[in-house]
């Protein structure tokens, strides 16, 4: 008999093995809530179109990235990871040309689950050095970013 964190562990697995291994987009309707809410270091945005539209754009970006996890810890609704990311930016990506240089991130997220499926998501990558590795500067990347009142 399997606990509600091991169901909840399986849930978030499909999100690396389906959608990301496999570029499987579909799944996304059946491991997120509709509703969904997406945290990043870049602002928030909510709901399975969205979450596809950030899987289209990355797998364009970063065509061979990979994730390796290295911990995968649940208790009750919540689920975290912890993993390397790594990948070679070899499309545009948030306005920024390829620059084909390789990167190598740690990253940590946080899944809470309701009714067997992902309601909200923090991810929080080592956005600085991602940007570094791609010799960009944070600076000027936050300067071609709209300002939240246009």
């Amino acid at each position: 008999m399997s606990t509600k964190s091991e169901d909840n562990k399986r849930i978030v697995r499909r999100i690396r093995d389906e959608v990301e291994e496999q570029g499987d987009l579909g799944a996304v309707d059946e491991i997120f809530a509709e509703d969904v809410v997406v945290h990043t270091p870049m602002g928030e945005f909510s709901g399975r179109e969205a979450i596809k539209e950030m899987y289209e754009g990355d797998r364009k970006a970063f065509s061979d990235s990979t994730e390796t996890i290295h911990d995968f810890v649940a208790e009750g609704n919540t689920v975290a990871i912890r993993m390397t990311e790594r990948g070679t930016h070899d499309g545009e990506f948030m306005g920024m040309e390829p620059t084909g240089k390789e990167y190598e991130i740690q990253t940590t997220a946080f899944l809470h689950l309701e009714d067997g499926k992902v309601a909200e998501w923090w991810i929080q990558p080592d956005t600085l050095g991602f940007l570094q590795q791609l010799g960009v500067n944070p600076e000027n990347l936050s300067e071609a970013m709209p300002a939240e009142d246009d």
